[in-house]
């Protein structure tokens, strides 16, 4: 039953991206068409699931004063290994990803679970979470992608659709914004109505809660 609770925690309740709000840097960036998105996401996971294997198996052995440096260790031989079979089997992808691919060693998704999760749990359940948690950053690039695909180029996965005007806002930076924040509080609402029916009060995540904002902070001080 916990390994299913793993599996299944990164495609809403932590979903990486729409409610933890981490790995922005490549989010926005590469989010631009279905299979840039599907590309990283894939990419990712598959970082994710070794090298959360990899670390579980060694967390009694890794000595606490060293454990990011050896964890960074692990991620980076993995992101080689993508790297490298990528740029010989889909070097088009490849080319369109560029620098985010050796980007995922430091990617906070990666790092946060093997520091999180995978370096105080068993091998199993640290496979669980990485295959759930890639899962999750998959999903949410894929759609993200798709909306700016869609609206931006009037295409899905490349292939033209008909009665679309293009918006060139959405390939841009500023539209990697608005589809974020517009889905970001989809979520949320679709999480406080959920809530609702159950009877129960909803807080927003607190990345997600502008009362956390710093400047509204900086206000109430002056």
């Amino acid at each position: 039953m916990k390994v299913g609770k793993e599996l299944v925690k990164g495609l809403w309740s932590e979903n990486p991206i729409f409610r933890l709000v981490l790995g922005m840097c490549p989010t926005l960036a590469v989010s631009t068409s279905v299979k840039n998105g599907l590309g990283m996401g894939l990419a990712a996971t598959f970082v994710l699931v070794c090298s959360n294997a990899v670390i579980s198996l060694m967390r009694k052995a890794i000595p606490a004063k060293v454990r990011i440096p050896c964890f960074i260790v692990v991620i980076a031989t993995f992101v080689t290994i993508v790297d490298l079979v990528m740029k010989a089997t889909v070097y088009d992808l490849h080319k369109e990803l560029g620098l985010f691919i050796p980007l995922i060693v430091v990617n906070c998704i990666i790092l946060g679970r093997a520091e999180a999760f995978a370096s105080k749990n068993g091998f199993v359940l640290s496979i669980a979470d990485g295959v759930g948690m890639g899962a999750g950053f998959t999903l949410a690039l894929a759609v993200l992608g798709s909306i700016r695909e869609v609206l931006g180029n009037g295409t899905f996965l490349d292939m033209p659709i008909g009665g679309i005007q293009p918006m060139i806002l959405m390939i841009l930076p500023p539209g990697a914004f608005i589809a974020l924040g517009c889905l970001l509080g989809l979520m949320n609402h679709v999480a406080a109505r959920r809530a609702r029916k159950s009877g129960r009060a909803y807080a927003p995540p607190a990345q997600l809660d502008c009362r956390h904002c710093v400047i509204c902070k900086w206000g109430a001080e002056e």
